[in-house]
């Protein structure tokens, strides 16, 4: 029997249902947060916003698991980064959350402005714009560095052990790569969600964790793959 068979299989699941939530929360709202009138949109879409507020949910619970499935089998080979990817992956889903909260309160804004009336107008809407970046940067910048600097610690971490075929880890390290650098890029003109670039960017990440998805719940972790290659202290280390 292949080694780790249920992680293989647990770590496939939650990669499809991370994406698919990633890519489901979008949808409830859709053009909802877009235009000045925002908050009075929202505050007639209270059952959109707790449906998208669980899909966040999902997402950053399955964004945690993956990395979670994942270190028993690749803390033999370094200990440190296979914590290291947890913890990444950990922050990602903490970012995550912080943008559902500044969408729940937003919610609440929205109704409230719509009770207060024009005369209050002003405050409600600098207050609601203040908690969109919020969401914004949460959700396009900060979650989605620590999703990429872990992932690329456990795509090498696979790439060495050969735990899976080097071509899907080391196309799992090339798309967390662009990952990142099209986050910066994001970050620093300050668009972010489906540009152009962005898109562009983050299609071969997408696409290799659903092929690596496919991989591990049908032929799971190689049996063949070589003993422990690092510890807790890196190469030579000891456990």
């Amino acid at each position: 029997m292949k080694p780790y068979r249920g992680n293989a299989i647990a770590v496939g699941v939650l990669l499809i249902a991370c994406s698919a939530a990633s890519i489901l929360s979008a949808i409830p709202l859709g053009s909802t947060l877009d235009g000045s009138d925002y908050l009075s949109k929202l505050a007639v879409s209270g059952n959109r916003v707790v449906l998208t507020a669980l899909i966040e949910f999902v997402w950053a619970a399955t964004g945690a698991g993956i990395a979670i499935g994942l270190y028993p089998v690749l803390r033999k080979y370094n200990r440190s980064l296979a914590l290291g990817s947890v913890v990444g992956r950990t922050v990602e889903g903490m970012f995550v959350l912080v943008g559902t909260l500044s969408l729940l309160v937003l919610l609440t804004l929205g109704q409230e402005s719509a009770v207060a009336g024009a005369a209050a107008a002003s405050s409600f809407q600098a207050v609601g714009d203040t908690l969109l970046a919020v969401r914004d940067w949460a959700l396009g910048f900060l979650g989605l560095l620590p999703f990429g600097v872990g992932a690329l610690m456990y795509y090498y971490l696979l790439y060495r052990s050969r735990l899976v075929p080097r071509w899907l880890s080391g196309w799992g390290l090339i798309g967390a790569g662009l990952l990142v650098g099209s986050t910066v890029y994001a970050g620093f003109i300050q668009e972010f969600g489906f540009s152009t670039v962005n898109t562009a960017l983050n299609i071969p990440i997408g696409l290799q964790e659903m092929v690596l998805a496919v991989w591990l719940i049908v032929k799971g972790f190689k049996a063949s793959a070589p003993g422990s290659v690092a510890t807790a202290g890196g190469p030579g280390g000891r456990s």
